[in-house]
């Protein structure tokens, strides 16, 4: 049966209320989280498209808001579920829009790709400004290699189902807004495949598949963002029937890093310099991702000044390298704490060539005090 027992409004996630422009603003998004291409599950994606077409169209609208059917009054089977006696979403999208809605027959269905998967890996910031490879035991659905995916025992094979006679499906009459109409449902007999197995392979159980575990080798691409994810045309479950493999969605979770801190392409890191260097100026050595760079800190840099290091930051995805962000460098000062008597000398000295008044004990802090405080220390 349809699973749509759940409310249409309640699959989109909007009210009862909603505009026609809520009920596409959220299919959008849900669709855009559900399809298939994008990891979703397929079953979901079909319910989300149902519930769609239904709450688009006026007139289907009015009929489920007044009578918990979108056919109108007498479309149902009275109580229960309003869709019964519908063999799945495809059957009531045929059944109220025509053929197309539905999208494929009941036997493409069987016959089409295998599932889509998703497996998890974490790299670092490193590997994922470096690109690395990444290896991954996953179980998965594969081609039965005792029966190369017939589903058949050795000795026999698939026969073409007499219910259905080959077609996967059977065709049923149907009461509709305009009258009796003409519906295909699949065949439950051999589920859409057009074939049955009198004597099934023992390895599968006739399925034509067996769950495998094996180790993949999942290439990460230089400059992968967090919780993107990678797609492997044809390395998902395995399809039925002579049906094309799904795809293997590789999401890709990057590390926290214990020096930068990342900002789409660009970079960021604290650079703690003296109270002299930055006074005076200095240039340092910085270890990035990349190797060594000599930043050049200007005479008079405050605390909190931000020097920026061009092209020194992530490799920008999809561009080989060829394409970075930038590294932003964020200076705190440190105001040396234990002085002996000439470092103090010293700076009261230069504080009376500047003409600035000193008090070491003034207001309990003293001036180194308030000198660290100038400096952000």
């Amino acid at each position: 049966m349809m699973p749509t027992v759940r409310d249409l409004y309640d699959v989109l996630g909007v009210s009862k209320d909603a505009t026609d422009a809520d009920i596409k603003k959220a299919y959008r998004r849900k669709a855009r989280e559900l399809h298939p291409d994008q990891g979703g599950e397929e079953e979901a994606f079909k319910e989300l498209s149902a519930a769609y077409e239904v709450l688009k169209n006026p007139q289907a609208r009015a009929n489920y808001d007044r009578f918990g059917d979108p056919r109108g009054p007498g479309g149902g089977m009275g109580g229960g579920d309003p869709f019964a006696g519908f063999g799945d979403l495809s059957d009531l999208l045929n059944a109220f829009f025509g053929p197309r809605a539905g999208g494929t027959s009941a036997r493409q269905d069987a016959s089409g790709s295998g599932r889509n998967a998703i497996v998890d890996v974490t790299v670092t910031l490193q590997e994922a400004a470096m690109g690395v490879e990444k290896e991954v035991e996953v179980t998965l659905n594969r081609t039965c290699s005792t029966c190369a995916g017939t589903g058949a025992a050795d000795g026999s094979r698939p026969v073409t189902c007499s219910t259905c006679r080959g077609q996967g499906a059977v065709q049923r009459v149907r009461n509709g807004i305009f009258g009796q109409m003409l519906t295909q449902t699949t065949c439950p007999d051999c589920q859409g495949t057009g074939k049955t197995v009198a004597d099934p392979c023992r390895d599968c159980r006739g399925d034509g598949r067996q769950q495998t575990t094996e180790t993949l080798t999942i290439p990460v691409p230089v400059g992968i963002d967090d919780g993107r994810r990678v797609r492997l045309t044809g390395r998902g479950e395995a399809g039925r029937n002579g049906g094309a493999a799904g795809d293997l969605y590789v999401r890709v979770n990057v590390e926290p890093h214990d020096v930068f801190t990342r900002d789409g392409d660009d970079l960021h890191c604290e650079l703690r310099i003296s109270m002299l260097q930055a006074a005076l100026g200095t240039k340092l050595d910085l270890e990035t991702l990349h190797g060594h760079e000599e930043v050049a800190v200007p005479g008079g840099t405050q605390f909190g000044d931000v020097i920026t290091l061009k092209r020194k930051g992530m490799p920008r995805l999809g561009m080989d390298g060829h394409q970075r962000g930038d590294l932003f460098v964020h200076c705190r000062v440190e105001t040396p704490r234990n002085l002996d008597h000439d470092d103090r000398e010293l700076l009261k000295a230069m504080a009376q060539r500047r003409g600035e008044h000193v008090d070491e004990q003034s207001g309990g802090r003293g001036f180194f005090g308030r000198l660290r405080d100038a400096f952000g220390g």
